[in-house]
């Protein structure tokens, strides 16, 4: 099907596939539907206009040259997001592993103690409160109501950033700030009757002071 003589009345999956059909316009009106939503979900996970733009345009031609791999399981902005916020995911990587601190550079006459740098690992007792804490976060988080429950999911578990979430939930971005405070609300309040039955453990209350 060649679509390039109009496309603006066409649904996504019929541009898509007249797009596998070697059809560019068809390819291109899909990138214009949904690069403004793409560019704002980069940004909000670069916090780099500039970086952001980029990344969304090596995601555009990512999609244009994996389009075969699109099998229509989700919408097609739904796919370019995901590709969207894979790339952001890389560039922060790369950011991560860029900052390289060099211990032995002190010079030749610097007699001082060797550098000591802390241990991350926690001692034992710490992993047991830890590995009870993640048992009663997803305990609870599994009682809430389902539509509060998802929103929880989505963004804290796995840190979907709002505009991806709403996008994925088909709700705007104020209303998955609201469906998002009120999850947190619930959530918190489940997670206080713990803290008050475990009285002064600390790991228990941090835990409840880190439900926002």
């Amino acid at each position: 099907m060649k679509c390039s003589e109009s496309t603006d009345g066409l649904r996504d999956q019929q541009l898509v596939s007249a797009a596998r059909e070697g059809d560019q316009e068809a390819f291109g009106e899909l990138v214009r539907r949904h690069y403004k939503r793409s560019l704002n979900l980069a940004t909000s996970i670069l916090r780099d206009h500039g970086e952001a733009e980029e990344e969304t345009q090596n995601a555009c031609w990512k999609a244009f040259v994996h389009l075969d791999q699109f099998h229509g399981e989700v919408e097609f902005s739904s796919w370019l997001f995901r590709i969207v916020r894979n790339q952001c995911l890389m560039v922060i990587r790369r950011r991560r592993g860029a900052q390289i601190v060099y211990l032995d550079n002190r010079g030749s006459n610097d007699t001082s103690e060797p550098i000591q740098l802390p241990s991350s690992d926690l001692d034992p007792e710490d992993q047991f409160g830890t590995s009870e804490i993640t048992q009663v976060l997803r305990m609870e988080i599994g009682r809430i109501p389902p539509f509060l429950r998802t929103v929880i999911i989505l963004r804290d578990v796995r840190q979907l950033p709002i505009p991806d979430l709403a996008a994925q939930l088909g709700i705007t971005v104020a209303a998955a700030k609201s469906r998002l405070l009120r999850a947190r609300v619930e959530l918190r309040k489940r997670m206080e009757r713990h803290c008050a039955r475990s009285g002064a453990r600390s790991l228990m209350t941090q835990a409840c002071s880190r439900v926002h």
